[in-house]
């Protein structure tokens, strides 16, 4: 007899059906960029490049040293966006090869909308010379022949540039693909993303509270740190190899 009365008590305090009340109100949207003042060039995909350059019929190919400097330290010119939209950047030192600009070329003419997006190089095509021994020879004899040529670049480059009447996310996965099969690091960026990591980093610059950061130590030769110091280390701070 109890749980009878308990079922029906319970039945009545529950409701047989619920009732949605919906509020109506203004909602803000922003509006859509607008890419009005974007005009596209003639040529949308990025241009073949020359395995080797090109010399005068009189001229022998010369050879070069290695000047592992082209590829140390920050690259202080080409370090940003001309289009100010997106691009990759390296944030290592490396070299490029003819292989490596073939396969960004055929990476972003497979995802590129020729009907609102291009793309632009900003690096000079292969130009130093690299030379090798053949398998199997002594040492001593000279110089190598040139095996292939290729392009030094310094941290903070940028490699190639994507613009046109196109948003970040559109292209981030092609930008993505191109800077994880480099031979060095790289990363894809946005104007917006540049803009934030030079914020950032001086945020951090003047809300530092520790003063013995790397560059106080190796400037006070804290620990007698000059031994065990490159003169790279000595210009840059440890911030680069």
């Amino acid at each position: 007899m109890f749980s009878r009365t308990y079922r029906l008590s319970i039945g009545i305090l529950r409701p047989e059906t619920f009732q949605w009340t919906m509020n109506s109100g203004i909602k803000y949207f922003p509006p859509p960029k607008n890419y009005d003042h974007i005009e596209l060039p003639e040529r949308q995909r990025l241009r073949i490049f020359d395995k080797v350059p090109l010399y005068p019929p009189n001229l022998k190919p010369p050879k070069m040293q290695k000047r592992l400097r082209y590829m140390r330290g920050p690259e202080e010119l080409h370090n940003t966006l001309q289009l100010k939209q997106y691009g990759v950047m390296a944030t290592g030192g490396g070299r490029l090869r003819h292989e490596h600009f073939e396969m960004a070329r055929l990476q972003v003419a497979r995802r590129l909308d020729l009907k609102r997006m291009f793309a632009i190089w900003r690096v000079d095509p292969p130009w130093q010379p690299i030379t090798k021994k053949g398998q199997g020879q002594r040492m001593g004899g000279g110089k190598g022949a040139i095996d292939h040529y290729v392009t030094p670049i310094k941290a903070g480059r940028i490699i190639l540039e994507v613009a046109g009447k196109c948003e970040y996310a559109e292209v981030k996965d092609m930008l993505r693909i191109v800077s994880e099969r480099l031979p060095f690091k790289a990363e894809p960026v946005s104007q917006e993303i540049l803009e934030k990591k030079a914020e950032d980093e001086k945020w951090r610059e003047e809300n530092n509270h520790n003063k013995y950061t790397l560059k106080y130590i190796m400037l006070n030769n804290m620990g007698g740190c000059h031994r065990h110091m490159s003169r790279y280390d000595h210009r840059w701070h440890g911030k680069y190899i």
